[in-house]
């Protein structure tokens, strides 16, 4: 299937402090490519805490920057109530899983 120009990161464990820091370096390091279009797969993470969620605030606002796209997939229930409870439902493009995002990209 084809992702147009998207992007896809994969974090995996637990998204705290350290793995945001990554994820923030990898966002970075696709945005001064030209990329303009990232998926942020969260399929494998299994917890997240609140600076994993402030990393991908700021992940948000790199891509926004440059006039950018950036969509989740694949919450588990744990993410999907932090981001309840913080608001992030509206602040996200998000997706219940990659299947659904392909499919908002090529409508059939």
């Amino acid at each position: 299937m084809m992702l147009l120009n998207f992007k896809v990161i994969e974090p995996s464990g637990i998204l705290n402090v350290t793995q945001a820091s990554e994820l923030r370096t990898q966002v970075d390091e696709l945005v001064s490519t030209g990329v303009k279009e990232i998926l942020i797969d969260l399929k494998d993470v299994s917890f997240m805490d609140s600076s994993g969620l402030a990393g991908l605030v700021i992940a948000l606002k790199a891509i926004q920057s440059v006039g950018g796209q950036l969509c989740i997939c694949s919450l588990n229930d744990q993410v999907r109530l932090l981001f309840e409870l913080t608001n992030m439902m509206q602040v996200f493009d998000i997706f219940a899983d990659r299947e659904t995002f392909e499919q908002s990209l090529n409508p059939v």
